[in-house]
C-alpha cells in the first residue's frame, strides 16, 4: 500500500519477503514430511521397525542449506541496519521530544508542533527525546522505528519520496494512554513545505496544516491535551471544558481544600502540579513545566481556558 513511500522501503519489503519465503517453504514441507513418516509408517503399515544407518550427505546438506540461507538473512538486516544507521551528510534536522503521550517536533527556526511536517526528497534526520519513560518513534510507512530511552542520545533518519499523509505512533507501552500517542507525517513537496516553514512561528504553531489560536497552539505542543479533554470528557487530567472561574476540591497534602480555578491557580498548576492535586486524579503523572513554559504563554493558556465555555 505505502511502497515507495521513503528511501528504506524497497530494501526492508525485499528482506522481509525473503524470510517469510523461506519460512514458508520450510513451513509446508517439514509439515508434509512430517505427516507423510506419519501416516506411512505408522504402526499398523510397520508393525517391526527398522534400523536406519545415517546419511553422511543428507546430514551435510540439512547444516549446509540452513546456514546459507541464514547467511543471507544476516546480510541483508545487517545492510538495511548499516543504511538506516548512515544518514547522509547536511540532512534536514528536526528535534522531536515524546512524552506521555503526546509529541512535540522542533524546527531549525524555532516552530513547534505536534504533527511532523516535511518535504519530499530531502533526507530528514530527527534527534529523539524522551522526558519520562521509554518511547519508540514508529511510522509503518517508512519502515523506521527507533527507541527513545530518556537521557539517551538517539536518532532516526529517511527520505519521505511520495506525497501524503501518513501515521507515527508510539511503539513502546508507555503507560495508560499508550494507545492513543498518535500523531501524523505530513510529506509536502520542496515549494509547499518552502512555504509552510516561512510561515511557521513558535506562537501559532500549525497542526493538520491549519494555524491555530496561540493558547491551544501552546496547549498541543505540549502534550496537554494527551492527559486533559477539550471536550469534559475525562481522561488521566481534569478536563479543560469550562473549568476557569469554577471551584473544584483539591488535596493539600492529603487535606482537602475548595480552590478557585483562576490566573495564580493555574500558574501554580503547571510550574507546580503536585501542590494541589484534584480530588479523584493522581498524585505524581505530570511533570513541572516551569522550564518549558513561560508566564507569557501561561497568559495565553488562561485566556484560551477562559473561551472553553
Amino acid at each position: 500500500m505505502f511502497s515507495g513511500a521513503s528511501n528504506f522501503v524497497n530494501n526492508i519489503d525485499r528482506t522481509t519477503l525473503f524470510i517469510f519465503l523461506v519460512s514458508l517453504f520450510f513451513l509446508v514441507s517439514i509439515t508434509v514430511t512430517m505427516l507423510y513418516f506419519v501416516f506411512r509408517y505408522n504402526m499398523k503399515r510397520s508393525p517391526k521397525s527398522e534400523h536406519i544407518e545415517g546419511n553422511l550427505s543428507l546430514e551435510i546438506t540439512w547444516i549446509v542449506i540452513p546456514v546459507i540461507l541464514v547467511a543471507i538473512m544476516f546480510f541483508y538486516g545487517w545492510s538495511d541496519w548499516k543504511m538506516m544507521k548512515s544518514p547522509p551528510k547536511n540532512p534536514f534536522l528536526i528535534t522531536s521530544t515524546a512524552r506521555m503521550w503526546s509529541w512535540s517536533f522542533k524546527y531549525p527556526n524555532g516552530a513547534v508542533t505536534d504533527t511532523l511536517f516535511i518535504p519530499t526528497n530531502k533526507a530528514i534526520m530527527i534527534n529523539l527525546n524522551s522526558d519520562d519513560v521509554i518511547h519508540s518513534m514508529y511510522i509503518p510507512a517508512f519502515r523506521v522505528k527507533q527507541d527513545m530511552v530518556p537521557g539517551n542520545k538517539n536518532f532516526i533518519w529517511f527520505i519521505a519520496e511520495k506525497e501524503g499523509t501518513y501515521d507515527l505512533f508510539c511503539a513502546e507501552y508507555c503507560g495508560l494512554r499508550h494507545a492513543y500517542m498518535t500523531t501524523a507525517v505530513v510529506a509536502m513537496q520542496g515549494q509547499v513545505f518552502d512555504k509552510w516553514y516561512k510561515g511557521s512561528t513558535t506562537a501559532a504553531a500549525p497542526t493538520a496544516g491549519k494555524v491555530i489560536l496561540p493558547g491551544l497552539g501552546i496547549i498541543r505542543k505540549n502534550g496537554c491535551i494527551a492527559c486533559h479533554s477539550l471536550d469534559g470528557s475525562r481522561i488521566v487530567g481534569p478536563s479543560f471544558k469550562s473549568i476557569y472561574g469554577q471551584k473544584t476540591t483539591v488535596l493539600v497534602k492529603d487535606k482537602e481544600q475548595q480552590v478557585t480555578v483562576d490566573d495564580n491557580y493555574i500558574l501554580e498548576s503547571i510550574y507546580e502540579p503536585d501542590a494541589k492535586i484534584v480530588k479523584g486524579f493522581q498524585k505524581g503523572l505530570m511533570k513541572p513545566y516551569k522550564d518549558l513554559v513561560t508566564k507569557e504563554e501561561i497568559k495565553q493558556i488562561t485566556e484560551y481556558l477562559k473561551s472553553l465555555k
